[in-house]
C-alpha cells in the first residue's frame, strides 16, 4: 500500500515495481491534480502511467468531496481541466451548493490587503466566524508582508505557517539553511542567510548587486554566485563570494558518502559556527550551543527512525520531514488566529473561509512559469491552483492587484490566467468594476473557447490609469543628481528613460544597491 502516491518520485516507483512484481498486490492512492512537489523530485508520471505499467490493475475513482460546497468544486474541475496530463475525474459533493466565489481586483497590493483584513475584522466582530476559520494562501512568502502589516494596525492576531519554524531560534534557521542550501540551492532566502554567516567579509552591497544579477536574468541567487565573476561592479567582494561557492560545492560533495549527521557535524566544523559561540563564553551562547547538539539529536532520531523501518536516511528526506513537522503542528487549534501559508503548506488542511491573494500573471502563476512556456512547468502551477481552491470549505475569496511593487519596482500585471478558466456564473465581483482586458498567452483549445466570453464580462469599463510623459518636462532633476528616497535614502541617478507611463529612473543608492522605479511612485526628492 502507497498513500500520496502522486509525490513519489522515480526511484520509490521502481522500489515498488521491484517489491510487486513477484505477487502483483500492490495498492496506491493517489491524485495526480494534487502533484505539486516537482521541485522535490515527485515523478506525476508515476501515477499517469501506473495502467500502462501494471496492466491488470482496476481503478477506483474517489470523486465524492467531504469539505467543500460545489461551486468552490466546480470552480476547481473547470480551472484543472485545462490541464492535459491528467486522469479524467470530477469532483462532486452533497453539501449544497454554497455561495458564488466572490472575485475583487484591486489598484494595489496595499489596498488588496487592507480589503482582506478589514473583511476578516467585520466577519469576526458580527460573530459569522473566528479568526482561525481564515486562511490567507498566496504564492511566494514574500508576499505575506503586507497583511503582516495591516493585521498589526488591525490589531488581528496572527500566525505565518510554513516557514523552517521546528525551532524559531537564529542557530537553529542558520544550519537548516546549511544543509538547504546543500541540498538545493534554488532558496534563494536560505543562501542569502547563509552567505554571510559566521562573518565572512561580505558586504550588503555585493550581496544586493548579486540579488539583482540573478533577478534580471531569472536565475536563482545561488547560481548566480557560481558565476559571480560575469557580474558587473562586483570588486572586491568576488573572491569572498567565491570563497562561499567553493565550500558549499565541497558540502555537496560530501553529501553523497556521508550520513547527514556526518554532514552536520561537517558544516558545523568547516563554517567554525560552535566555536564562535565557544569563544564568546557567555550563557547565551552556551544556551544556543545546546540548541544545535539538540539540532543533531533530531537528525540522530531521523536516522535511526529511517533504519526501523528499512529506508535511507537522506538531507532531502530529512530536510521534507522537518518542514512537514513543522507546517502541520504549528497549527493548534486552541489559539485563535488567522493563517497565513503558501498554497504549497496548505496541502492536505481546510479552513471554512480562504483567501487566494496574488491572482495575476507574473505572481499566480509564477513569473519563471509564464516566461518558460513550458506546457508541464504551467499544469503544475495549475495543479496548485487547484489544491489552494479546494482548501476552502464554505467560502473562497480571490484578489489580486493592478500594480504591485517588485523588488523596489512597480509591476504591472495581468489577471491570472487561472481566474479566466474559471466560469463567470460561480464567481461574485461584489460589485467591483473590473478594469483589465483578458488577453493571455495561447492556452488550451477549452480556455481559448471561453476567452471571447470573458473578455465581454471583465473588459474595460474605463481605461486603466495611464502616467502620460510630457514631452521635455523631465521629472524634475538630471542624470548626475543626488535625490533622496523616503525608504532607500540618498543615491546617484544614472539613468532616465522617457517611456509611454512614466520616466524609468536608475539610482545607485549609497546603501541599498542600484534600483530602477518608475518616477511616478518613487517620489525622489533632488538634493541640492
Amino acid at each position: 500500500m502507497v498513500d500520496e502516491y502522486q509525490d513519489t518520485n522515480t526511484v520509490q516507483f521502481k522500489f515498488v515495481s521491484i517489491l510487486a512484481a513477484r505477487y502483483r498486490n500492490l495498492c496506491v492512492v493517489g491524485d495526480d491534480d494534487q502533484s505539486i512537489y516537482k521541485f522535490r523530485g515527485a515523478n506525476i508520471k508515476n501515477i499517469l502511467n501506473f495502467e500502462q505499467v501494471f496492466e491488470d490493475a482496476t481503478v477506483i475513482k474517489l470523486e465524492q468531496n467531504y469539505r467543500s460546497t460545489s461551486n468552490i468544486l466546480e470552480a476547481a474541475n473547470e480551472v484543472i481541466r485545462n490541464n492535459a496530463g491528467r486522469k479524467e475525474k470530477r469532483l462532486w459533493t452533497e453539501n449544497g451548493e454554497g455561495s458564488r466565489l466572490l472575485f475583487r481586483q484591486f489598484d494595489n497590493g496595499f489596498d488588496e490587503a487592507e480589503f482582506i483584513a478589514e473583511t476578516i475584522r467585520k466577519e469576526v466582530r458580527s460573530g459569522k466566524c473566528t479568526y482561525r476559520d481564515n486562511a490567507i494562501l498566496y504564492r511566494t512568502n514574500a508576499q505575506s508582508r503586507l497583511f503582516e502589516e495591516k493585521f498589526i494596525a488591525a490589531n488581528i492576531p496572527y500566525r505565518i505557517i510554513g516557514g523552517i519554524n521546528f525551532y524559531a531560534r537564529k542557530e537553529i534557521k542558520d544550519l537548516l539553511s546549511y544543509l538547504k542550501t546543500v541540498d538545493n540551492g534554488q532558496d534563494d532566502l536560505a543562501v542569502r542567510r547563509i552567505v554571510n554567516v559566521p562573518k565572512r567579509g561580505i558586504g550588503l552591497t555585493s550581496i544586493n548587486r548579486v540579488q539583482e544579477y540573478a533577478a534580471g536574468r531569472g536565475i536563482s541567487f545561488y547560481e548566480a554566485l557560481r558565476g559571480v565573476d560575469l557580474i558587473p561592479n562586483i570588486g572586491r567582494g568576488a573572491a569572498k563570494l567565491e570563497s562561499f561557492t567553493a565550500l558549499i560545492e565541497h558540502f555537496k560533495a560530501e553529501a553523497d558518502r556521508m550520513t547527514v549527521s556526518e554532514l552536520m557535524d561537517d558544516v558545523i566544523a568547516a563554517t567554525g559556527y560552535v566555536q564562535e559561540l565557544e569563544l564568546e563564553g557567555t550563557e547565551e551562547a552556551e544556551a544556543r550551543i545546546e540548541n544545535i547538539d539538540e539540532l543533531r539529536s533530531k537528525i540522530a532520531d531521523y536516522e535511526e527512525g529511517c533504519a526501523d523501518r528499512g529506508e535511507p536516511a537522506t538531507l532531502s528526506g530529512f530536510l521534507e520531514e522537518v518542514a512537514l513537522v513543522a507546517d502541520i503542528d504549528s497549527l493548534d487549534d486552541s489559539t485563535d488566529y488567522v493563517v497565513l501559508m503558501t498554497l504549497h503548506s496548505a496541502k492536505g488542511l481546510e479552513f471554512p473561509h480562504v483567501y487566494l491573494a496574488g491572482m495575476e500573471d507574473g505572481i499566480f502563476p509564477s513569473y519563471m512559469t509564464v516566461t518558460a512556456d513550458d506546457p508541464e512547468e504551467m499544469e503544475e502551477e495549475r495543479r496548485l491552483c487547484y489544491v489552494g481552491i479546494t482548501r476552502a470549505m464554505k467560502e473562497l475569496t480571490l484578489t489580486c492587484a493592478k500594480r504591485r511593487m517588485v523588488r523596489g519596482e512597480t509591476q504591472y500585471n495581468k489577471i491570472s490566467r487561472f481566474m479566466k478558466e474559471i466560469p463567470l456564473e460561480l464567481l461574485s465581483t461584489g460589485n467591483a468594476v473590473m478594469e483589465e482586458p483578458i488577453e493571455v498567452p495561447k492556452q488550451t483549445a477549452y480556455a481559448q473557447a471561453k476567452q471571447s466570453f470573458h473578455a465581454k464580462a471583465f473588459g474595460i469599463t474605463k481605461p486603466v490609469q495611464q502616467f502620460s510623459v510630457k514631452s521635455g518636462g523631465g521629472p524634475g532633476y538630471d542624470v548626475g543628481d543626488r535625490v533622496h528616497h523616503m525608504k532607500f535614502g540618498d543615491g546617484l541617478v544614472t539613468a532616465i528613460t522617457e517611456g509611454g507611463r512614466d520616466y524609468e529612473v536608475t539610482v545607485a543608492f549609497d546603501r541599498a544597491g542600484t534600483k530602477k522605479m518608475f518616477a511616478a511612485f518613487a517620489k525622489l526628492k533632488k538634493i541640492d
